[in-house]
């Protein structure tokens, strides 16, 4: 069952991202590498292909991933911000709502369910730091690309809009958020392994 899952989450992860590249190029209204180099700025696609890699690796090991942990907390972290602050921003519709669906919500449920049934590797609070590189080289990556092109992924980052100050104030909240879920998902596993 364990593998099947895996297997279920990596076809559905690169159905999603596929799809959703797929239907960004046809509604393009930039150039083609603009669009592909604004494709892979997004950290919910980032973490949905990293995730789609890692359970597709995950289907043919018997051991758990070791790094199943901090991908459930990133798509975690992925689902909760569209929810709260990204949703109401707009309303796709048709193929795109779908993809919308499996990207934010679908895959980050189905991802908690697996780490909740098979996360068996030991886990410290100390790896909580390791877990943070992937977020802060992102966040670095997008202000510093955005400070160049004026695109910014996410409106909380959009230094023209709000400035570099209340950018580095919304920033800082969104890694608490991260360092908060990661001791929850390390006390939650400890407690269940007790």
């Amino acid at each position: 069952m364990k593998q099947k899952l895996a297997l279920f989450l990596a076809i559905l992860g690169w159905i999603a991202v596929v799809l959703q590249f797929y239907l960004m190029m046809e509604s393009r209204t930039i150039s083609r590498l603009e669009s592909v180099i604004r494709f892979f700025s997004y950290f919910t696609i980032l973490t949905n292909m990293i995730l789609a890699i890692s359970f597709s690796v995950q289907t043919f090991e018997k051991e758990t991933i070791r790094i199943l942990t901090p991908i459930t907390v990133y798509i975690t972290i992925v689902g909760l911000v569209y929810q709260i602050l990204l949703r109401h921003t707009w309303s796709p519709t048709g193929l795109q709502m779908i993809v919308d669906e499996l990207l934010h919500s679908v895959i980050p449920g189905l991802a908690i369910l697996y780490w909740y049934l098979y996360e068996d590797n030991k886990l410290n609070y100390h790896q909580i730091p390791k877990w943070l590189i992937f977020p802060l080289v992102y966040l670095f990556y997008i202000l510093i690309r955005g400070y160049y092109s004026g695109f910014y992924p996410y409106p909380f980052v959009d230094v023209s809009k709000f400035g570099l100050n209340q950018v580095f104030i919304n920033s800082g909240l969104l890694i608490v958020v991260f360092i908060l879920f990661c001791v929850l998902f390390v006390w939650i596993r400890n407690r269940n392994l007790k």
